[in-house]
């Protein structure tokens, strides 16, 4: 009688799970989710077994309480991040449970479905007397339970065979590519963290080899226009390159895998030296990660000096900002180092033990330059305390250098106000910023910030909502304003670049939120993460750029305007000025280029306009994506840098 509780215990929490986080009734989880809950409740009746019969249903009723724990948690992750934990962030859970208010308020509006998730074990809560079962379960027994996972289990991995083995199936997801979002809602909540387990206590990787998959081709009704095909190096120019000895490298490893490394990244194109190489040298250099910025908090009569920085300087139209697994830390890495995050893990704080010698802070500070971060949330946070010294900079954040008032979200003008000063006389610097202000709940009534500028969007048409969301942005606005004014009265303005782009879409609102601030519906699958680059210096002329770009462009790029020395090799991201091939690359493996874009979820291929691919451009884009997630994740897992490091000596 247990067994069966289990089963459909956790067949029923799968179910309703995926209906409330995908909307998806029917399809491959309806199926798998029940293939896979079988020996999942073999399991636990199991190890039920093991306890004298009155022990047993209270054994169960804690099994039930844990696994009904899960889904409750995850679901709540899911409506505040639209993302799932990873089983290295339960090691983190105080920092999460920081954010109390949020999650109350998420439990509140999401309580009835909180409520069909208890059903399972209040039901066993009140018949846990009346389950009965053998009084004495012998070891033959267990042994035939056992062999029951064993089997139950097998022939479920063997039903993967029957979806085929193309992106994002369920056997693609259980074997190869890791997109736990995907997972749930094909495989299960439950097989997804098993598998999370596996793949972040081994080491797991996924296999390199090339997809030979059909794509569906979507053609593009324009007319196609023929491209020349130029050399990958051409020996006349100047590359990013830096005099690296990957054959030493390469004789001095036993390591297959790092072997695999070096080649990679010995044969990876460079991207060329270019008109816009070391216009910025010897400038003053701030970066500012806006929380929860984006193009639509961009208005003349709201944000004016976020306008204006946006009208008079380079102007990327066609910009992205991909939410990764840990939306923030994940945000700032990919801004902060050119890579892409690796999943299971927080990577910005893997980087405190590794050699990170190409961050903007320690480039710059290599060369002269006075480098210092500012925070104004929890100094260790995410371990900032840990990543962002080991990044080059002099960290300082709330409760260790920045007073700001205590409440929620921060106010980014007073920590602005009060650390201009620290480093505004002593050129050349480089500043880092990690805005605030901007975070969710978008509510007058549960986000201070939103609060304290309520009265300046009370004439906007637009719902409570988008108001409190611009509401937010005011404040980075009013920030932004502050540094521009005590730079020029320090007169260094005319000589500083400075560079604004957000962590992530603001993920606090729904599709219909962002649709109205949009004035468009927005697509879910490349639209919503559409954003912003503001990158800006006084009295410049305005430079429109049109080609395809995101986040994870932002160090090469400015490491190339301000004459450093790198090498373009070693990032996932390219030199938006360089004549590089531009290469979008989102977090569900989707992609985008000057051909077109590509759906991993539909596996589909649309064609730019006047462009003209064919099923093995695809292909290969689809392989130099799915290798570009790989070898990134292993210059993390291997502090790779310091290999580099040592061949450069």
């Amino acid at each position: 009688m247990l067994l069966i509780y289990f089963g459909a215990a956790i067949y029923y929490l799968e179910t309703v799970f995926r209906i409330m986080t995908s909307g998806k009734i029917i399809g491959p989880g309806a199926f798998y989710s029940f293939v896979f809950a079988v020996p999942i409740a073999l399991v636990c009746y199991l190890i039920c077994s093991l306890f004298k019969e009155s022990k047993r249903n209270t054994v169960g009723l804690v099994l039930m309480g844990i696994i009904t724990m899960l889904f409750m948690s995850q679901f709540i992750y899911f409506k505040i991040f639209r993302m799932f934990y990873s089983l290295y962030s339960t090691t983190k859970a105080g920092q999460i449970f920081e954010f109390w208010e949020i999650i109350y308020i998420k439990v509140r509006n999401n309580f009835r479905t909180i409520v069909l998730m208890a059903i399972p074990f209040i039901l066993l809560l009140i018949l846990k007397n009346k389950i009965r079962s053998s009084k004495e379960i012998k070891i033959k027994h267990r042994m035939y339970v056992g062999t029951g996972i064993v089997g139950c289990q097998f022939i479920a991995i063997l039903s993967l065979l029957f979806t085929g083995k193309a992106i994002y199936t369920p056997y693609d997801l259980y074997f190869q590519h890791d997109y736990p979002v995907v997972s749930a809602e094909k495989l299960g909540l439950m097989t997804t963290l098993r598998l999370d387990a596996k793949r972040s206590l081994f080491d797991w990787a996924p296999d390199l080899a090339e997809t030979s998959q059909e794509v569906t081709l979507i053609k593009d009704d324009n007319e196609t226009s023929e491209e020349e095909t130029e050399p990958i190096v051409d020996e006349n120019r100047e590359y990013n390159v830096l005099d690296i000895d990957f054959e030493e490298l390469i004789e001095q490893t036993d390591s297959e895998e790092m072997v695999k490394m070096h080649t990679y990244f010995k044969n990876a194109e460079p991207s060329a030296k270019n008109e816009y190489t070391g216009k910025y040298e010897g400038y003053n250099l701030i970066c500012i990660t806006a929380e929860g910025f984006s193009p639509y908090a961009i208005r003349e009569d709201l944000t004016p000096t976020l306008y204006k920085i946006a009208q008079e300087g380079y102007q990327f139209t066609n910009f992205y900002t991909p939410l990764w697994e840990l939306s923030t830390s994940d945000g700032e890495y990919a801004i902060c180092t050119g890579q892409i995050p690796k999943s299971g893990t927080w990577s910005m704080a893997d980087t405190g033990i590794n050699a990170m010698p190409f961050t903007l802070g320690n480039q710059l500070k290599a060369v002269g330059y006075k480098t210092m971060a500012f925070h104004n949330h929890d100094y260790d946070y995410y371990d900032r305390n840990i990543s962002h010294p080991n990044l080059g900079y002099t960290y300082q954040a709330k409760g260790s250098g920045v007073e700001v008032t205590d409440i929620w979200p921060e106010s980014d003008v007073e920590m602005m106000e009060q650390t201009v000063e620290r480093y505004v006389d002593e050129e050349p610097f480089h500043t880092y910023y990690m805005t605030v202000s901007g975070h969710m709940n978008y509510s007058f009534r549960e986000n201070a910030i939103s609060e304290k500028n309520e009265a300046l969007v009370q004439d906007v048409a637009m719902s409570e909502t988008a108001k409190a969301y611009l509401a937010c942005q005011i404040e980075l606005d009013r920030a932004v304003e502050s540094l521009l004014t005590q730079l020029e009265e320090a007169g260094v303005l005319e000589r500083t670049l400075i560079m604004i782009t957000p962590d992530h879409y603001p993920y606090g609102l729904n599709n219909e939120y962002i649709s109205e601030l949009a004035g468009e519906t927005v697509d879910e699958d490349f639209e919503l993460y559409k954003s912003t680059l503001l990158l800006y210096t006084p009295n410049m002329e305005p430079v429109v750029v049109d080609k395809p770009c995101s986040s994870l462009d932002v160090l090469p790029t400015l490491s190339n305007l301000m004459g450093l020395d790198y090498d373009s090799r070693l990032f996932v991201g390219r030199d938006i000025f360089s004549d590089s091939e531009p290469l979008v690359i989102l977090y569900s493996h989707n992609f985008i280029t000057d051909k077109g874009r590509y759906n991993a979820l539909t596996n589909e291929f649309t064609e730019a306009s006047g462009a003209e691919v064919d099923e093995e451009y695809v292909r290969e884009m689809i392989n130099e994506v799915d290798a570009k997630f790989y070898y990134s994740s292993k210059i993390l897992e291997e502090d790779y840098y310091a290999d580099i490091l040592s061949a450069m000596n």
